[in-house]
């Protein structure tokens, strides 16, 4: 997400770093640039034309064209001006006493069903809440089976299907059911359409009435970008939404719709969903987004994710063997899991300041997460023995290690190189000695990744 607005804005701020002063010409030019860049990543047009009456006066005031780091004041100015537009801090769920009913509003399609599983896993599991799920779709056929078998996936309970009920009913049904059972929340998954009509908000707004929740989400497709914008002014206007949930956010490299939308409603967006895994949504933090569209990196959102799904266990493994200078195959089939728990290298990489810049270098190289893919099938072709001492692994054994993996030689070459070069890096450790910087990053990663974790394709 925002990647096409983080390369325009990036080069409009270079040009302006890259100057001792700024006149207010240099400073009109450049708001110019970030007007179009807004307008093309589909920022609503009065959300762009505030945006840039916030920012002007700041960016050509004394303090500013007087600096000696004139260009880092304006991308500091419109850092500030885009956490204000996106929300002060995150707005967190007010669940109040329980059962905590929340409704789940929105169109056909957004996501809401798989949305409202995403959101209890979360609920459960983070704030170790009991939740309980109900679907008031009677329209979409198979729409409760659907929250069942999810609920299902999740571990959370689902209100059990009573055929014949209208949403309303089996909306009573579910708070009463929640109280009895000792639920702390009540997810309620409303019905969707192709577009907003009246039947579609008459519906919602009686499930409102009836249940009174706590939070009214609004689940928004944001590949839909200014539409996005449109639908959430519309549900807003008719249920006064108290917050807002982006799905799709890692297939839209535009953003617009996380731009405006807050402007637009004056709900806070409280969660990204980032793909079809139940645990891909994550709390909306304004100013960890703002940092990340102007490539300042998000290392706080980088660490909180390691810390949520890294083995504790598995890393004070690692570590006692490396105290010894020990890194066999199996050490690094379990770091490449690692890796891809945290989203893959690009997920680490986009986390990381100044990576925007290096993009293309990175895409030249040939960087793909699926070679972590092939370099696990790799490992698991290998014996017992051939992993815990690649040592014994001669021509003929990778011939076979090749063609059980599906892949060229010359790749299980680049794996035991690679291997060879971790491993020697462990020893250094173990003996006291510093882990060297990742080559071609600027010194900018420690840890890990020697060359050739990433060859070219």
């Amino acid at each position: 997400m925002f990647e096409s607005l983080q390369s325009r804005l990036g080069g409009v701020f270079d040009k302006l770093r890259g100057r001792g002063s700024l006149t207010e010409a240099d400073v009109d030019a450049a708001l110019a640039e970030v007007r179009t860049a807004l307008i093309e990543a589909d920022v609503a047009l009065p959300v762009v034309k505030t945006f840039i009456e916030k920012v002007r006066p700041r960016a050509i005031g004394e303090s500013v064209i007087r600096s000696v780091t004139p260009g880092q004041q304006v991308v500091k100015i419109v850092h500030d001006v885009l956490v204000e537009t996106l929300g002060a801090e995150n707005a967190a769920l007010s669940l109040g006493s329980p059962p905590a009913p929340i409704l789940m509003a929105g169109l056909q399609g957004s996501g809401k069903t798989t949305t409202s599983a995403k959101l209890a896993l979360m609920l459960q599991t983070r704030e170790k809440k009991r939740v309980l799920m109900a679907s008031l779709d009677v329209n979409r056929p198979a729409a409760m089976e659907q929250l069942r078998v999810l609920g299902e996936q999740a571990g959370v309970a689902t209100l059990p299907i009573v055929a014949g009920q209208d949403p309303v009913a089996i909306a009573k049904r579910a708070l009463a059911s929640a109280k009895v059972g000792g639920y702390d929340v009540l997810i309620l998954d409303t019905a969707g359409r192709q577009s907003i009509d009246e039947q579609l908000m008459a519906e919602v707004a009686a499930i409102k009435a009836a249940t009174n929740p706590h939070e009214t989400l609004l689940v928004a497709d944001s590949l839909t970008g200014q539409d996005a914008v449109n639908i959430a002014k519309n549900f807003n206007d008719r249920l006064t939404l108290t917050g807002i949930i982006l799905t799709r956010v890692d297939g839209d490299s535009r953003g617009g719709a996380a731009l405006s939308m807050r402007s637009v409603t004056g709900a806070p967006i409280k969660f990204l969903g980032s793909g079809e895994k139940l645990d891909a949504l994550e709390p909306f933090h304004p100013e960890r987004v703002a940092s990340r569209i102007l490539d300042m990196g998000d290392v706080v959102s980088l660490v909180e994710k390691a810390s949520e799904t890294l083995d504790k266990q598995e890393a004070e493994k690692l570590a006692a063997k490396m105290k010894k200078g020990q890194f066999d195959m199996n050490d690094l089939a379990s770091q490449l899991n690692q890796m891809k728990k945290l989203g893959g290298m690009k997920g680490v990489l986009s986390m990381l300041p100044g990576v925007g810049k290096i993009k293309g270098q990175l895409e030249a190289a040939g960087l793909d997460d699926k070679i972590l893919t092939r370099q696990e099938a790799i490992i698991q072709s290998m014996t017992k023995t051939e992993r815990s001492d690649p040592d014994v692994i001669n021509g003929s054994r990778r011939k076979r290690i090749a063609a059980g993996a599906g892949v060229d030689v010359s790749e299980v070459n680049k794996l035991l190189k690679m291997h060879r070069q971790m491993a020697d890096m462990m020893k250094k450790m173990g003996k006291g000695g510093r882990m060297p910087m990742m080559p071609g990053m600027g010194g900018g990663m420690p840890g890990g990744l020697p060359p050739g974790m990433f060859p070219r394709r």
